[in-house]
């Protein structure tokens, strides 16, 4: 039961490339194999929470340099246990942004996500199968603050030198902006 509103967020979602299709099956697959699924110990994968998120006036986009990843990534983190990844989406914006005034625009999947994780402190290499949600801060984002997790937080207005996946997120946002 506690699978079920992640399965049907899944299956409404609408892929927009092979990459997507490919990470969908992987996770609906995944989420159907595995009871724990949420739980970081499970050491072949978990779901995380992630959200692309927006500035105020909707004309920046905020980023995170992970200290492990040593790259830009979209604000997120792990489930812990929690079936609800907006929540945990939700959760881990306002920990690693300092920023309080988020708000979830859609509780619908804005993108989604398999990457690998390498080895890290003597847990194994293992899968994130991250779930994304678009939100918005509603003021003051200006007064963001770098968590422990990241080296930096800035926020951006285009896209230069970051992964696939950031790429394909600021096209759906630019799409979803044009409306």
């Amino acid at each position: 039961m506690h699978r079920k509103k992640l399965r049907e967020k899944l299956e409404r979602y609408h892929p927009e490339n092979e990459k997507e299709i490919s990470d969908k099956a992987r996770m609906l697959d995944f989420l159907n194999t595995y009871e724990d699924c949420f739980e970081r110990s499970l050491l072949a994968g978990h779901f995380t929470g992630s959200c692309w998120l927006e500035n105020c006036d909707g004309m920046k986009f905020l980023m995170t340099l992970h200290k492990k990843a040593k790259f830009w990534l979209q604000p997120g983190g792990h489930a812990d246990g929690n079936n609800d990844l907006a929540r945990v989406a939700l959760k881990e914006a306002h920990e690693e942004s300092g920023l309080r005034n988020i708000k979830l625009l859609s509780d619908e999947i804005f993108d989604i996500g398999v990457h690998p994780t390498p080895e890290y402190r003597g847990v194994p290499a293992h899968y994130h199968y991250d779930v994304r949600f678009l939100m918005k801060t509603t003021d003051g984002d200006d007064n963001i603050q770098v968590s422990d997790e990241s080296s930096d937080l800035k926020w951006f207005a285009e896209v230069s030198s970051f992964p696939p996946d950031i790429s394909r997120m600021f096209g759906k946002w630019k799409k979803l902006q044009q409306r």
